[in-house]
């Protein structure tokens, strides 16, 4: 395919000798919409250079520039330079692209030999897997996908909170009213509620806190009563978490979680003692940040117990001596940026130059419309719930408007997760949201169903068709503006998915293919595509096929599912 934004560069840098091609090929623009061009050059960079305003040296560029046979025409607008693309030329490239790559449209080997750890989901062990996890969960599966996609080679790791001092609490609780056998039949919920009784006790009884911390010291210790509890509780509550991951298709490679790195912290404080970067604060541990504009870091606490800041550096300084990674990426919401900000510089404190290859990417609050979860006092809603409602509400729908369906489980599956999986990430991911079943469970408008009815439309249109679609077509009966836009929209995505990695953004990609389905949904309206005319349906149904195929993958890199009927 030619790359039009690459040639561009090229066609410019012959009469811009000032700016090299790659500075030009990461100014080139795409137009709001089709009217001011396929593609723009904005000139205002170039005032300083060349003393004059942008629309003159628009003007002077557009009057000299040597017009190759891709180029129909440039017009110079205000102080830009808008490219007019060659139709059938724009039109062939695109179709023969996608129809040689199929399902690897859009990827790259920009990431070829390179480590990228991608840490997500990370629920604490004994506590509820509740939609305050999906953010974290899906954008991270997503991230992992489209790194992936990009050549890079990708390793998720799910850092378990399995560590800390509501170890201590709920062991104190289970001791003092626990029930094997109900924790054995319902772990999260029992165990819930003996972490919610032990908050409710401790109001009344202070003392309950000093032993919490007590036996959170004796599994720090190896203490074989309190390890022997951990276990139990770890092992229960995996296997409850491993529900919720079957049903979103996800895996890990690596369940190591805070406990992991009990062993290594020690190594960590005395490279921060060596470093001379510790200082001692009412008999505790900490790193004084205040000269970075940032409050001290508690280390070790005075009991020698250590927190999770801690934790995390070692676990920093292990991926990196295992992994030897290019980038450490954080998917944690935003109200841990303090942590992030002090741990990283603790790192750079403590020598490693690779600090900066740590990248946190935050993500907005969710809030219940009662107001805010909270695990103490027993407010949430178990995420296995919201994707059982989504699926069953699903049946409902598929079953009223296409009763003879096979496979209807499967399909309500899809859909009904994909559905909530897609408004998780249509919006940027570090806006604030409530939670609302109403919204989740819409499935009109710009949604997953929608473009997975779509993707299952074109399925359906290539099934009925009966034909090969190859490159024996007529790009010229393709030229109207609305098969253009389509295919503009279908020539934009492999630059979506870089812009989306770049950005650790998957809405970017959300969004592109809601606008990939409704182009192609008003393509399909204004033009039927089994025609008598041999030639005009198999143009057409290129234009299906391409469609499909970009919409498949754009789910993909989701991580939602592409129905073939619904």
């Amino acid at each position: 395919m030619i790359d039009f934004k690459k040639k561009l560069s090229e066609v410019l840098g012959k009469n811009i000798p000032e700016l090299n091609e790659e500075e030009i090929l990461t100014m080139i623009e795409i137009p709001p919409n089709s009217e001011m061009g396929d593609f723009a050059f904005p000139c205002f960079r170039l005032a300083k250079v060349f003393r004059k305003a942008p629309n003159v040296i628009a003007d002077d560029i557009a009057q000299n520039l040597d017009k190759e046979e891709f180029i129909k025409s440039v017009e110079a607008a205000g102080g830009y330079l808008n490219f007019f693309i060659d139709k059938q030329c724009f039109i062939k490239a695109v179709i023969e692209e996608v129809l040689l790559k199929k399902e690897t449209y859009g990827s790259s080997l920009m990431g070829n030999g390179k480590n990228v750890i991608v840490e997500f989901s990370s629920p604490n062990i004994a506590k509820p897997f509740h939609i305050g996890h999906i953010r974290t969960t899906v954008i991270g599966n997503s991230l992992y996908k489209i790194y992936k996609f990009l050549g890079f080679n990708t390793i998720t790791i799910n850092h378990l909170g399995d560590y800390g001092t509501q170890f201590g609490k709920l062991i104190v609780a289970f001791k003092n009213w626990g029930d094997e056998e109900e924790v054995k039949a319902k772990p999260i919920p029992a165990l819930l509620k003996l972490y919610v009784r032990f908050h409710e006790e401790a109001e009344k009884n202070p003392q309950l806190e000093d032993e919490s911390r007590e036996w959170f010291k004796k599994l720090e210790d190896g203490d074989e009563e309190a390890t022997k509890l951990w276990e139990w509780f770890r092992e229960v509550s995996l296997e409850e978490f491993s529900r919720v991951y079957n049903m979103l298709n996800i895996a890990f490679d690596s369940y190591a979680g805070e406990s992991f790195y009990s062993d290594k912290m020690p190594g960590v404080v005395k490279t921060m003692e060596e470093k001379d970067i510790l200082q001692k604060s009412n008999g505790a541990d900490i790193v004084d940040l205040e000269g970075f504009g940032m409050p001290p870091a508690l280390i070790r606490k005075r009991d020698g117990s250590t927190l999770y800041i801690t934790r995390d550096l070692a676990a920093a300084i292990y991926r990196k001596e295992t992994y030897d990674f290019y980038k450490n990426i954080y998917v944690v919401g935003s109200q841990q940026n303090l942590h992030f900000q002090q741990w990283k510089k603790i790192l750079e404190l403590m020598g490693y130059e690779w600090a900066d290859d740590c990248v946190h990417v935050p993500f907005g609050m969710v809030s219940l419309e009662e107001g805010t979860m909270s695990t103490r006092k027993g407010r949430v809603v178990f995420l296995e719930d919201v994707l059982n409602k989504a699926v069953e509400q699903t049946r409902e729908i598929i079953n009223e408007k296409n009763p003879n369906i096979d496979n209807l489980d499967e399909i309500a599956a899809q859909v009904g997760i994909g559905a909530v999986v897609f408004q998780e990430l249509s919006n940027n991911r570090i806006k604030d949201y409530t939670f609302t079943w109403d919204k989740v469970l819409n499935f009109e408008g710009e949604t997953g169903p929608y473009v997975q009815y779509t993707h299952a439309r074109a399925s359906s249109v290539l099934r009925r068709a009966e034909i090969n679609v190859d490159n024996n077509f007529k790009s010229e009966l393709l030229v109207d503006d609305i098969t253009l836009e389509v295919l503009k929209k279908v020539q934009q995505f492999p630059e979506v998915i870089k812009d989306a990695q770049r950005k650790n953004e998957p809405s970017i990609i959300t969004r592109h293919i809601i606008d990939v389905a409704q182009a192609f949904n008003r393509f399909y309206h204004d033009h039927p595509i089994l025609v008598e005319d041999e030639e005009l349906k198999k143009a057409r149904l290129a234009v299906v096929f391409v469609v499909k195929e970009v919409l498949s993958i754009g789910l993909g890199l989701l991580g939602i599912k592409a129905p073939e009927r619904m």
